[in-house]
């Protein structure tokens, strides 16, 4: 008995039967057994049997006699108290076992049964350990270096987005791109079972970098409508304090900013900026439109007697002294009457008056704003030419000029 015990040891798969032959016994065991109603238990048995049958190409049967009645002493008794015919079988054993066995040859030894046992048992200790890889270990590594790949895979597809993007448009590109990853895995791994898992790892890291995504979305989308909100407000200061007050550039101003605010301004932070522009666009108008009369008042009444020295001493056009006189009288009388200058903005006058002046100070073709002070000193240039030359050439004005008092002789007035 303990010599049989060592060929199993020896990697023989003896299996022993009494009554049916032996191949009988094998065929029957290795049948599937019907399941009809599909119960687990039936299927986790024929997936026994099937894996059996893979393993019968390396197995042998062979049949002994019962050695002794009495079974639980066989173990002590010795060959001529057992059955002649098990003793002749089992020598018949031994001799087709040692035809076709080989000893297990470990670094170039030759092991023996005990070694042999010594042996197993470290193999079943490393692999409980999993310091040796099973076929399922196999696999996972297989799989992870094409997770691996189909991750980059993924990282590079969504790279090449400008960030930052409309949530909406991130998210239809990530799964056009996630679709693509696990088209990709599902063409490349291995097993079913570890593929799984495999899967479901995949999509966990592929979310995680979606999520990294997210984030430096958001980052830069806040970066981008910050600098245009800061610009915006920038440019509503500086049309606070035009030179030249004017509503129609203001106006123009404000829908310009509002619309390279709507139009470059994206991603997930242009809803918050979006409504801190509407307030910060709404309080500037609202500045700009209470001063705007005010300002234009003193600056008309500063114009008109600007206007009365030029047209009586520099310029000496009676027209124009006549204009501006006419002008700062309106201003001066209609607020003396009324008690303030608030009244004013309501009458027609004044309306007229300012429609007057947004034509001439903002157009699409000239800004009076910024043309100013080049106007001004190209004006200056033609009033000193014409104090200093115009009157060598002998010109005569059709719109009647003041008299010039040379040598004490009194002229009347040019018609």
């Amino acid at each position: 008995m303990e010599d049989l015990n060592l060929l199993n040891f020896y990697g023989l798969s003896s299996v022993i039967f009494y009554g049916k032959s032996v191949q009988q016994m094998v065929n029957e065991a290795l049948q599937h057994v019907p399941n009809s109603d599909g119960n687990k238990n039936i299927d986790q048995v024929n997936q026994i049997r099937d894996s059996l049958a893979i393993m019968g190409d390396n197995s042998t049967a062979f049949s002994l006699p019962q050695p002794h009645l009495q079974r639980t002493k066989l173990c002590d008794m010795k060959d001529g108290e057992l059955d002649p015919m098990y003793v002749k079988k089992r020598e018949q054993l031994k001799e087709l076992v040692a035809s076709f066995i080989r000893p297990k040859i470990v670094q170039g030894k030759s092991l023996n049964g005990k070694e042999f046992v010594a042996f197993l048992e470290q193999i079943l200790e490393a692999l409980n350990k999993g310091e040796i890889p099973t076929t399922g270990s196999l696999v996972e590594v297989f799989n992870k270096g094409i997770l691996e790949r189909c991750l980059k895979l993924y990282s590079e597809m969504m790279a090449k987005l400008r960030l930052p993007l409309p949530e909406k448009s991130l998210q239809n590109v990530h799964e056009s791109s996630k679709g693509e990853t696990m088209k990709s895995f599902d063409e490349q791994h291995f097993g079913r079972h570890h593929a799984k898992k495999s899967v479901m790892q995949l999509d966990e890291e592929i979310e995680k970098v979606y999520k990294n995504f997210i984030l430096a979305n958001e980052y830069k989308s806040a970066k981008l409508c910050e600098a245009l909100y800061t610009r915006c407000e920038d440019r509503m200061d500086q049309l606070q304090v035009l030179r030249l007050p004017s509503m129609a550039k203001f106006n123009a101003g404000f829908l310009q900013c509002n619309q390279s605010f709507e139009r470059e301004c994206v991603g997930p932070s242009k809803a918050n900026y979006e409504n801190r522009m509407i307030k910060m666009m709404g309080k500037s108008k609202s500045s700009f439109i209470k001063e705007y009369n005010h300002r234009l008042f003193n600056w008309l009444v500063a114009f008109s007697l600007v206007m009365v020295v030029l047209g009586r001493f520099i310029i000496k056009f009676i027209l124009i002294e006549i204009g501006a006189w006419i002008l700062f009288i309106f201003l001066e009388t209609y607020t003396r009457m009324f008690w303030s200058a608030e009244s004013l903005y309501y009458n027609p006058v004044w309306h007229f008056i300012v429609a007057t002046w947004e034509t001439l100070v903002y157009s699409p073709i000239l800004d009076l704003d910024r043309w100013a002070l080049p106007l001004a000193f190209v004006a200056a240039i033609l009033v000193v030419y014409w104090r200093c030359y115009g009157g060598r050439t002998g010109s005569r004005w059709l719109l009647p000029l003041y008299n010039s008092h040379k040598g004490g002789t009194n002229r009347p007035r040019t018609d």
